[in-house]
């Protein structure tokens, strides 16, 4: 029994680590209460069950770009009652986890719509800067679901469509910043226009 124990713990330490390794503590906080949902969580009690699915509840709305400070407010909540009423330390740790962060108050910038990391793609948006643009279409011909449109530059003619990313159809695989030889692909916030 307390082998079992001791390996659910374990689990949670290596979902903690992963997590903390994510760069945005949004994704990284919705991580780590996906993974205890999935594997450690015993699912005894229910302060920590149903607080779990609904902090994963929350931590969506947040990391897809339409949290509130109602879903703030609620994740604090949850996260406090946790702490307090979970039987076990796994509950307890998960609580305190999502409480640290509340307290750095690392989840309001995602609130207004911004992911400091550039990691919650909801939040981002892959741009063309014309001015570093030379036009020679590596990122058109990089992009597997046609969002690139513009055209190559040919020498000795004029009037070109720049390149621009259309916003619908772009998936944030990130194939054109890769290809991008010039530096004209940039990830922004998908709040700044």
């Amino acid at each position: 029994m307390e082998e079992k124990k001791d390996k659910k713990e374990q689990k949670v330490e290596e979902i903690k680590a992963a997590a903390m390794n994510m760069g945005c503590p949004v994704l990284g906080a919705l991580y780590y209460v996906s993974g205890f949902l999935e594997g450690p969580m015993c699912g005894k009690c229910m302060p920590c069950s149903l607080g779990s699915f609904e902090a994963k509840r929350r931590l969506e709305n947040i990391a897809g770009g339409h949290g509130t400070s109602a879903d703030l407010s609620a994740l604090s909540r949850i996260a406090g009652d946790m702490l307090e009423a979970s039987m076990c330390k796994k509950g307890k740790d998960t609580a305190r986890f999502l409480l640290e962060w509340i307290a750095a108050d690392a989840f309001r910038p995602h609130l207004e719509g911004i992911c400091p990391e550039g990691k919650c793609e909801a939040l981002t948006e892959y741009r063309v800067v014309p001015q570093a643009c030379s036009m020679c279409g590596l990122c058109m011909d990089a992009c597997a679901h046609g969002a690139i449109l513009g055209e190559k530059r040919k020498p000795f003619l004029s009037g070109y469509s720049p390149f621009e990313i259309r916003q619908k159809r772009c998936v944030k695989c990130g194939e054109c910043l890769r290809v991008c030889s010039e530096g004209a692909i940039e990830v922004v916030d998908a709040a700044r226009k």
